[in-house]
């Protein structure tokens, strides 16, 4: 008699041990994990990302094992690893004379047809499951905003909190009000530094050891011997435990502020563990709230709803919009952006300090906050007309939670608006002023935050212009930048020749900034 019956793939991004495939062992279904090759090649990862999956991955399998589940996995350098999902299944298959199959729904567009491929190839009966995971359904976004052109965030966020009940008095929202975020845009006062985020630091030696034999190719950098991340449901909760007692009571507040003093500032660090699947987006809400309610007294709504928004508004949304848009999302250029990256993208050797400070920072920890993300790296991949591909790659390679259905989103729609305005209602763009409001960047730069022109003028400020200048057509109309035309319309004829000239400077000598 065959020992299995049945085979269960459960794939890096789906380590969710309250899924009910797992609510007690099954002798005759084997549950297979796998690091592959074409997983790692897709885009170049930073070495923190491709070890802290390898290490979250591992840390569950050994989570189902002790649980009493039959468990086959296969580490990027085993002999017989196949380096497929198809070669590793069929190898399995045969030698067991397995009946069936199953899988989770991937999150990811390629992984979906890839398995629907697989499917087909394998020729056995396919049972495919939720992950169980997301608080709305895959297709739920397009069915909401039927017959639109552009989805709004705030609607779709406000009819989750009425579906789970979430900060809810009635149907309306505790206190009247459903959004802070015009409290949210605080800048940390001077000398302020954030408490340090919690790490954990595990030897991963064995994990990068296996990485480099492989001759996997990676950017960033990685302490092997303290590697600060959460990779296990364990460490995940405690990461949770952590940010809502010690973090939370000030994030609200400063969730947009930037600073030299602190590489994570106030945020949770929780997206790697929740687009792991190692929590579940309502238990980090509720945490939050349960801690909240307990505290009212010394923290604001305003810190929680701030937190909340982001978990089951924004997070919710972006994979909503993903899966209503591709694939021809993942090829959108509402700007025909063409120019490549700059090289400093890679080093952070550039004398802007915004930019040298987010990028090393990305490199030395696989992480920066939205803020950073979004106004600093993206706001200047913008102003400098970079092809949207290379701007996803890069996002998609150096981050440690990037996973396509949250990556492409935020770089390709909220960042780049390459996607015409489905994501945002307006680019999200500005000059050396914002930069300068929410953080202390401009202290100290090379470059001269209120110069426009001349030789250490803040880059910011020219290209700012020039975007404006070079994408009228298609901008002046828009209602909530027509102001900046205006302003534009009304300068100096000399003063704004001289500023284009000083983009176009910059743009040609790109690589030197």
């Amino acid at each position: 008699m065959n020992r299995f019956q049945k085979l269960n793939l459960i794939l890096g991004d789906q380590l969710n041990i309250n899924h009910s495939w797992f609510k007690e062992p099954q002798p005759d279904v084997l549950f297979v994990l796998m690091e592959i090759l074409p997983e790692q090649e897709y885009t170049t990862h930073h070495i923190q990302k491709t070890i802290g999956f390898f290490s979250a991955m591992r840390s569950f399998a050994q989570e189902l094992k002790s649980k009493g589940h039959e468990i086959k996995y296969f580490k990027i350098d085993d002999a017989e690893n196949l380096q497929s999902f198809e070669g590793n299944m069929a190898s399995l298959i045969k030698e067991y004379s397995i009946k069936s199959w199953g899988y989770q729904l991937p999150d990811e567009y390629r992984l979906d047809q890839e398995l629907e491929s697989i499917k087909t190839k394998l020729n056995l009966p396919c049972e495919v499951s939720d992950s169980e995971h997301f608080m709305t359904d895959r297709a739920v976004l397009g069915e909401f905003f039927k017959g639109k052109k552009t989805y709004l965030m705030e609607s779709f966020y406000r009819q989750i909190r009425k579906d789970y009940n979430i900060l809810i008095d009635g149907n309306k929202p505790l206190t009247g009000k459903w959004n802070y975020d015009s409290t949210n845009r605080k800048k940390l006062p001077k000398n302020h530094v954030p408490k340090p985020p919690l790490e954990f630091n595990k030897d991963v030696t064995d994990i990068l050891v296996s990485i480099q034999k492989m001759n996997i190719k990676t950017i960033g950098e990685v302490d092997a011997k303290n590697f600060g991340w959460p990779t296990s449901r364990r460490e995940s909760l405690e990461t949770l435990n952590y940010f809502v007692e010690e973090l939370l009571p000030l994030f609200g507040d400063f969730q947009d502020a930037m600073t030299t003093n602190s590489w994570s500032v106030y945020h949770s660090r929780l997206s790697f563990s929740l687009n792991t699947k190692m929590l579940h987006p309502k238990e980090v809400v509720d945490a939050a709230i349960k801690h909240w309610e307990a505290n009212k007294d010394s923290i604001d709504i305003s810190q929680v709803e701030g937190f909340v928004r982001q978990i089951i508004g924004w997070r919710e949304y972006m994979r909503g919009v993903y899966w209503a848009n591709m694939p021809n999302y993942a090829s959108l250029n509402y700007f025909n952006h063409k120019n490549p990256l700059p090289d400093w993208f890679w080093s952070g050797n550039t004398k802007m300090n915004c930019l040298k400070h987010s990028i090393k920072q990305s490199l030395e920890h696989a992480y920066a906050h939205h803020i950073q993300r979004l106004m600093v790296t993206g706001n200047f991949a913008l102003l400098a007309g970079i092809n949207p591909n290379e701007v996803d790659q890069w996002y998609l390679g150096i981050y440690i939670d990037a996973i396509e259905w949250v990556e492409i989103t935020n770089t390709r729609g909220m960042s780049q608006f390459a996607d015409g305005g489905i994501v945002g209602t307006k680019p999200y763009v500005s000059s050396a002023a914002y930069i300068n409001k929410m953080g202390n960047y401009c202290e100290g730069c090379y470059y001269k935050k209120d110069l426009k022109v001349g030789e250490r003028a803040c880059p910011f400020n020219s290209l700012y212009w020039n975007f404006f200048d070079n994408h009228r057509e298609k901008l002046e109309n828009n209602p909530r930048i027509g102001m900046m035309y205006r302003v534009w319309d009304k300068m100096n004829p000399e003063t704004k020749a001289e500023t284009l000239t000083q983009a176009k400077y910059y743009l040609e000598n790109i690589n030197s900034l």
